[in-house]
């Protein structure tokens, strides 16, 4: 990795003045070549990093970027709620805030500035790991707020991932096989937004499963899941948000058996929107076959048992 990604932000930021742009990144994204292009261009971009490399500074008597935080005294305490990971039950964290303004050694002259941001859990429960963070930004930060702000950007970059993988993973769509640059771009379009939608319905279903259903989904939507699930006809009253997206998930292959935990990506996803078959239809001999230049389409099946319903897009 180097600092293209970085590049690419900046270069972003050029095309809407109006609006900032943070470049978040985990522990692979600590890198000197990035932090030091960032300052070349002017801080198009701001950037905030999670710290892998404990690097020197430039005064000798600081030390280490590391020692350096940790010397500083607590600004406060933030707090928030955890969710449930692998083996690890959902809780809500407190965290004591150090801050340091230190400059990065270089060879010879003033190194780059970076605010460095501990976050760190001092009494975590007992048999549970210390929720510890320690990021790095261009931004020269000096409050709680600020600093709780920046702990809250960086927490997100997790949905981030989440709402990439459920791109590659659930929509597929590195499987597409479309002839032109023009098509893809327009498969991306709408396997895009697909993806924004499973993850919105995965999100809101575990926080807000009290909701009613047409925040987010159409009459016809919700009627028809429920049709098809219970084979009877739908109720007047429309159900809360939780059921119609435990059915949805259901489609999908979630079982929702007693101690399953809510529908999440995998299942959200899966089999409701299975691929982009871009200009291809299935052989009957098992291959898959490219239609004509004129019938080139973009099939979505989705299967409910022997049903399929098929949306058909012009790409």
């Amino acid at each position: 990795m180097n600092g293209n990604g970085y590049e690419r932000v900046a270069e972003m930021a050029a095309l809407a003045p109006e609006t900032r742009l943070v470049y978040v990144a985990d522990r692979e994204g600590d890198l000197r070549a990035l932090i030091d292009r960032a300052e070349q261009l002017g801080f198009a971009a701001d950037y905030l990093i999670r710290v892998q490399h404990d690097r020197k500074l430039n005064d000798p008597l600081d030390g280490k970027l590391r020692a350096a935080v940790e010397a500083q005294p607590v600004l406060g305490t933030i707090a928030f709620d955890l969710p449930a990971g692998g083996n690890r039950p959902a809780r809500q964290v407190t965290q004591t805030i150090r801050l340091a303004r230190v400059e990065l050694k270089t060879r010879s002259g003033p190194g780059p500035q970076v605010t460095v941001i501990l976050a760190r859990e001092e009494a975590p429960p007992e048999g549970q790991e210390a929720v510890e963070w320690c990021l790095i930004t261009n931004e020269e930060i000096t409050t709680l707020e600020q600093a709780r702000a920046r702990i809250e950007w960086y927490r997100k970059r997790w949905w981030i991932e989440v709402y990439f993988r459920i791109l590659k993973s659930g929509c597929r769509i590195e499987a597409l096989q479309l002839r032109t640059r023009e098509r893809l771009e327009r498969a991306l379009v709408l396997y895009l937004i697909v993806a924004w939608r499973i993850l919105m319905l995965m999100t809101l279903g575990r926080e807000h499963p009290e909701w009613c259903c047409e925040v987010v989904f159409s009459v016809e939507e919700w009627q028809t899941a429920w049709a098809i699930h219970h084979r009877t006809p739908p109720p007047a009253t429309p159900p809360d948000l939780g059921t119609i997206v435990r059915i949805v998930a259901g489609f999908g292959g979630w079982l929702g058996r007693k101690n399953d935990p809510p529908p999440g990506r995998p299942v959200a996803g899966h089999d409701q929107t299975e691929r982009l078959r871009g200009g291809r239809d299935r052989h009957p001999g098992g291959r898959d076959q490219v239609p004509s230049e004129k019938t080139d389409k973009t099939l979505i099946p989705m299967r409910r048992g022997k049903m399929w319903v098929i949306g058909c897009l012009d790409i």
